[in-house]
């Protein structure tokens, strides 16, 4: 059996309704779980581009960049597994029941970690991250122990694009 591995797919579409029903649709038909999808229009207003993330094996991806190529409103498929690409999350952090010293942590944080105070007020504050998924994480458990049980996280997909090199 193939290792499950991240895998990373860019997708062209067209820009109409159902087209990003039917794309996921597609992967939950198959009980493929999906671990990231980001989807929004291109420089061409008839054309999306979606960034999926998910795990599988070769065997697996294989058929599922089939079924993509086979869709009538897949324009192009790109499959950005081993290639090299510049790869964003938006992740935000909701850190409630704040205090003075909290703040004061949190100012130290975001000066050292690529963390951006975007709000807050007496006693919550909310932490904006724009890195890629790893990085991501690390933030994540960072927060989660220096404020136990008080961050709410979410999270956007992630989008791509290949790299020059």
């Amino acid at each position: 059996m193939d290792a499950m591995k991240q895998r990373w797919v860019s997708l062209f579409v067209e820009n109409d309704i159902g087209v990003l029903a039917k794309i996921s649709g597609l992967f939950s038909s198959k009980l493929y779980n999906l671990d990231s999808l980001t989807v929004g229009v291109t420089e061409d207003p008839t054309i999306s581009r979606m960034t999926i993330g998910l795990t599988s094996d070769d065997k697996t991806f294989e058929q599922i960049t089939k079924q993509l190529n086979r869709c009538v409103e897949v324009i192009k498929v790109i499959d950005f597994t081993n290639i090299p690409t510049h790869s964003r999350e938006l992740l935000f952090v909701k850190v409630n029941r704040i205090t003075e010293a909290d703040k004061m942590e949190l100012f130290r944080i975001t000066s050292v970690y690529p963390l951006k105070i975007v709000d807050y007020n007496k006693n919550t504050a909310i932490l904006q991250a724009v890195e890629d998924r790893d990085t991501n994480d690390e933030l994540v458990k960072l927060l989660s122990s220096f404020f136990i049980n008080r961050i709410e996280v979410v999270r956007g997909g992630s989008v791509a694009i290949e790299s020059f090199f």
